[in-house]
């Protein structure tokens, strides 16, 4: 069955040309003009992905994107003619797998989709029964669930991944570079500043203390790695 793609922008022109490009890859899509109709139309039609735009009439990106986030954990692509940081973060802050600055390429828009697909079914194919018990803190491979003190943690796709990429991995240092194209899929799309606002959230839920961490810790200069004992 043919990949479903939701794309949410105000500006009809910007909304078909998305959705004629995306067409022309095979996927179906689904359009929304205004933040409601997003909000109704992604639960509704239950997608495979969403393409965000931020300035939308009726409720903007970052409400949407909240809203969605509290049913689904399908990968969300955040659209933004804006170049401020804090728009930017805002959006990875709330659950966004990443943003796209406009005006974009749409080969760099095709590949971020495919690499977020990809990576999604990838996960969806785990049928393994490994889990990986840290006492207080278990991650089961085989549900695509995290546990904090037997209490289910609610992680966004993304968060979960990079936990489970770093801790079969443990040890291993990896750069946000590497971790771009291990756990996005980005081999040369992308901004390392998605790995640090994703880190952050995922400490965020699975650490205890904010400055003393046990599980993910950062090496000065090159990355980030995971910490068994």
């Amino acid at each position: 069955m043919d990949k479903k793609i939701l794309v949410v922008d105000d500006e009809k022109p910007i909304a078909d040309i998305l959705s004629f490009n995306l067409k022309r890859e095979g996927y179906d899509v689904i359009i929304a003009y205004d933040g409601q109709d997003a909000v109704n139309k992604a639960l509704n039609e239950n997608p495979d992905l969403i393409l965000l735009d931020v300035m939308l009439p009726k409720k903007d990106g970052f409400q949407v994107l909240k809203e969605v986030r509290q049913k689904l954990q399908i990968p969300v692509l955040m659209l933004t003619a804006k170049e401020e940081e804090v728009d930017k973060i805002l959006g990875l802050e709330l659950g966004a797998d990443d943003y796209i600055t406009k005006p974009f390429s749409m080969r760099e828009l095709v590949a971020r989709v495919k690499a977020n697909l990809r990576r999604t079914e990838l996960t969806n194919q785990l049928t393994g029964n490994e889990i990986i018990d840290l006492g207080d803190l278990v991650i089961d491979i085989n549900k695509y669930e995290v546990r904090k003190d037997d209490k289910i943690i609610d992680l966004t796709q993304r968060e979960y991944e990079l936990l489970k990429f770093l801790a079969t991995k443990s040890e291993q240092v990896f750069t946000r570079e590497q971790l771009l194209e291990e756990v996005w899929g980005y081999e040369y799309y992308g901004d390392i500043r998605t790995v640090d606002v994703t880190v952050r959230r995922l400490r965020e839920k699975v650490e205890d203390d904010s400055g003393d961490y046990k599980y993910i810790l950062t090496k000065r200069g090159v990355g980030y790695y995971f910490r068994r004992d």
